[in-house]
């Protein structure tokens, strides 16, 4: 029996063996399946506030204070125009000039007109002169008398209404040229040799020197900050950095229909010689500080459309997306409110890269690891 016993506690041990291997087996894959993806960094940092939120920066370009868009006061044909875009105009110098000829024909019947009713005025006066002698001496009656008396009132008023033709025609006589109104630089040509114009019809625009100011646009959530009178700082893009000190002129009423965007225009105490018309300039508004701050623009990722950053919980380096609202962009800079606040790490490079819930590990700028203290 000894040798039966033997057999079956060999294959006792066999199956044991075996078992022992496949749960070992098991196991491995077990373990390999579950190995934790490597935790990748990621460049963090607080949010900024003070000085770096407190500028909203705002593009625009130079203007004339004053811009007036010169037509001719009467129809005609133009004839010539002495002036194209950038030259520099003096007050009462010529910029275009009409045909004259039917102005000229309209003048001769107007001198005509008023020299017929002063000879039917001198007519009528002489008739009621040797009436009024007739009367005198009962050679006539009164009604006759009146008939001539009403002839000669009504040959006066026939001479005051031609000398009043007269006078508009010599006028409209005149008006066959612009003339500058003032010292300045022709910034836009509407119109061109033989073209025939409407009274009033834009002809040249003309930018009067002195004042200059700058037209910005601004979103509708922060045309509220925005005042009458309002100081800030403004400078030419091509400028050396030069900063010159503005205020707020004027606001639109009404956002424009395609950008929703308000203009406003800013005014400049001194302007430099250098801000010439048109040149790009960027003018600086202070911002509130006590309910903005600043992110990089780099921070900045996307959610259901809106903007958001990245948030790096303090107690399992996760990251979460945060909406936010974008106050305004500078130029590394946007300050945005809610959604985090001034003692939050967020995500500041490879946003587009991370999804929700993912755990990393939170670097500086030089890549030296950052312990994110919990509050």
């Amino acid at each position: 029996m000894y040798p039966n016993r033997s057999l079956n506690d060999l294959l006792r041990t066999l199956v044991l063996i075996a078992v022992l291997g496949g749960l070992a087996l098991l196991s491995g894959c077990a373990s390999q399946a579950h190995t934790p993806a490597p935790v990748k960094p990621a460049v963090v940092q607080q949010p900024s506030s003070g000085g770096a939120a407190s500028l909203a920066v705002y593009s625009g370009s130079v203007h004339a204070r004053y811009e007036s868009v010169l037509g001719f006061r009467v129809a005609g044909k133009l004839k010539n125009r002495a002036v194209d875009v950038g030259a520099r105009v003096k007050p009462g110098q010529v910029l275009a000039e009409l045909d004259p000829d039917d102005l000229k024909l309209a003048l001769s019947s107007a001198q005509a007109q008023a020299a017929w009713a002063k000879a039917d005025l001198a007519l009528a006066k002489s008739e009621l002169e040797r009436h009024q002698s007739m009367l005198d001496k009962h050679l006539i009656s009164q009604s006759l008398y009146d008939a001539k008396r009403n002839a000669y009132d009504a040959a006066l008023a026939r001479q005051k209404q031609a000398e009043a033709q007269l006078s508009v025609a010599q006028n409209q006589s005149s008006y066959t040229a612009l003339r500058a109104d003032a010292a300045g630089v022709i910034t836009q040509v509407s119109a061109e040799p033989g073209q025939v114009l409407a009274a009033g019809q834009a002809v040249v625009t003309l930018a009067r020197d002195g004042e200059r100011e700058i037209l910005i646009s601004v979103p509708e959530g922060r045309i509220a900050e925005f005042k009458v009178g309002t100081p800030v700082a403004a400078e030419l893009w091509a400028g050396a950095g030069d900063r010159f000190a503005g205020k707020v002129r004027e606001i639109a009423p009404e956002a424009d229909a395609t950008t929703r965007t308000y203009a406003v225009r800013v005014s400049i105490g001194k302007a430099d010689p250098s801000m010439q018309l048109g040149m790009t300039a960027r003018v600086y508004s202070r911002a509130d500080q006590a309910e903005t701050l600043a992110v990089p623009l780099s921070a900045l990722a996307a959610k259901d459309g809106k903007p958001a950053v990245w948030r790096v919980d303090a107690k399992s380096s996760q990251v979460v997306l945060m909406p936010v609202e974008v106050g305004s962009y500078g130029e590394s800079q946007a300050t945005v409110k809610g959604g985090i606040t001034r003692f939050d790490w967020i995500v500041v490079a490879g946003v587009h890269k991370l999804s929700e819930g993912q755990v990393v590990r939170p670097v500086d700028a030089s890549m030296k690891p950052i312990e994110i203290a919990a509050r």
